[in-house]
């Protein structure tokens, strides 16, 4: 099924409903074996114009397409992913070190994912006002607010997730009658692209769905300042999401970009269920995903005994091949370093270091540090690794202010008994969203997913996605 989207080791980009292969390509490397998985086309600006001219031209008919029959094909994606999950699961899992077991489950949860999409998609529907509500208006009129694709929306997905988070950006613009340009990480790029020939199995028209890969350094700037691109949904860091809204104009935009959840434990929590929560949110995939617990803010009452309950967890966590172990390489040296940079930080200024801190190569063992105090680099910055920094508050209050401090705003959870305190600290929290009594995490997919601050801008989730890459248009009639 796949024979077509490489030659030897090089794949190839989608465009116009064919694969294309050009002259240069880069290295995609295995972060556990360190040898070569694969290499990507490196385009060009004229190869990228081409991506677009085909995009915009398709959308015309595509967006023509009733709703029913875009669904039909989304259907038979989502059962092809299926089908072929084995296959992918295994490409994703040596292209980013994801352990197997998350490989396969994010694969079915896109198939889900697209889905749900296209039943959405089919119960979008528009509206009908009358005009004589509004003061010193007759009865004549009859306004019809029906919705209309955006045009080409540009998908940029990251590297911890490119087949959920490139789906996640392609099934609502496709439903909405949009086509997608998708460039997708150079890290991740295999994969994302075995599930664009889904998508091409699927009987998508040629040229609704285009890739491009090639350096950001070379194309990036260059595609999102493309005046022929009328949305933009990217997932990346703050650093480059900042970038891209300031010189992409009025685009639209939806972005989802860097996290420092924090997991607020109350002194009425119930403790274990806390522990476990901890554990599983922040070191499932070593930590590399935006959503993961990144800090804990506990009172000071119970941390000691929370600690007592987390270790033996952390203890536990397999280590070493994605094939079966949890906590896996880091995706390449520089994450590696960075996570380290940090923990040498939070060393040096007096954090007590209770579990972990030793690494191989770019595998770094699950860590946790007691004491962070503010003046840490630990405490603010994202590392993207499995290192949980643990902060001691006073009360309530203190852990609320102490959480607000942050740049990001994605998400945080507090862990209470207490009803009203959860609300209390629910409704103070400056974040997207709070979990009571739970992880931090993306979804179910159609709960409404959102950042503030540094964390994004714009809603997603399977109805608002579909909703921000549409516009609504009013069709007035006046009769007699």
């Amino acid at each position: 099924m796949f024979e077509n989207i490489k030659k030897e080791y090089c794949y190839g980009n989608f465009l116009n409903g064919e694969w294309a292969f050009f002259d240069k390509c880069l290295d995609i490397i295995d972060p556990t074996s360190k040898k070569l998985v694969g290499r990507i086309s490196q385009m060009k600006h004229e190869d990228v114009d081409n991506a677009i001219e085909s995009c915009s031209s398709a959308q015309k008919e595509w967006g023509k397409m009733p709703t029913n029959e875009r669904a039909k094909i989304l259907h038979k994606a989502a059962n092809l992913l299926v089908e072929n999950q084995d296959h992918i699961a295994d490409i994703l899992m040596h292209e980013i070190a994801k352990d197997k077991k998350s490989c396969l489950s994010e694969i079915n949860r896109t198939a889900d994912f697209i889905k749900f999409t296209a039943d959405e998609g089919e119960r979008t529907i528009g509206e009908a006002l009358n005009a004589d509500n509004f003061p010193g208006v007759k009865t004549n009129k009859l306004a019809f607010v029906i919705r209309e694709p955006l045009g080409v929306v540009l998908a940029i997905s990251p590297f911890n997730y490119p087949i959920n988070l490139s789906a996640s950006k392609i099934a609502p613009a496709l439903i909405a009658g949009n086509s997608v340009l998708l460039k997708p990480p150079t890290q991740g790029a295999l994969s994302a692209m075995h599930m664009v020939e889904i998508f091409n199995q699927a009987g998508l028209p040629a040229g609704v769905l285009n890739t491009i890969t090639g350096k950001s350094s070379e194309i990036g700037d260059y595609v999102v300042t493309h005046p022929k691109i009328d949305f933009i949904n990217f997932t990346g860091s703050t650093k480059v999401g900042k970038h891209i809204a300031s010189i992409s104009g009025m685009v639209p935009l939806i972005m989802e970009l860097g996290g420092k959840d924090a997991a607020i434990v109350l002194d009425d929590a119930n403790l274990e269920d806390a522990a476990n929560d901890i554990v599983s949110g922040a070191f499932s995939y070593s930590g590399q995903r935006c959503t993961a617990i990144k800090r804990v803010i506990a009172v000071d009452s119970i941390v000691d005994k929370l600690i007592e309950l987390i270790l033996p967890k952390v203890k536990e966590l397999k280590v070493g091949n994605p094939k079966d172990s949890t906590i896996t390489p880091l995706v390449n040296d520089k994450a590696k370093d960075f996570v380290l940079e940090l923990m040498h930080d939070a060393e040096e200024k007096g954090a007590v270091r209770l579990i972990g801190g030793n690494y191989e190569d770019n595998l770094v063992y699950p860590t946790v540090y007691d004491k962070v105090t503010e003046e840490m680099r630990l405490a603010w910055e994202e590392p993207f690794g499995p290192v949980l920094p643990i902060i001691r508050v006073n009360n309530i209050d203190d852990a609320i202010s102490l959480a607000n401090k942050s740049q990001y705003g994605l998400q945080s959870s507090v862990f209470t008994m207490n009803i009203n305190n959860a609300f209390y600290v629910a409704k103070r929290l400056e974040v997207g969203t709070v979990h009571i009594n739970n992880k931090t995490e993306r979804g179910p997919d159609h709960f409404p997913f959102s950042g503030i601050k540094n964390s994004g801008m714009g809603t997603q989730g399977i109805k608002y996605s579909i909703e921000a890459m549409t516009r609504r248009k009013n069709i007035v009639l006046e009769y007699n």
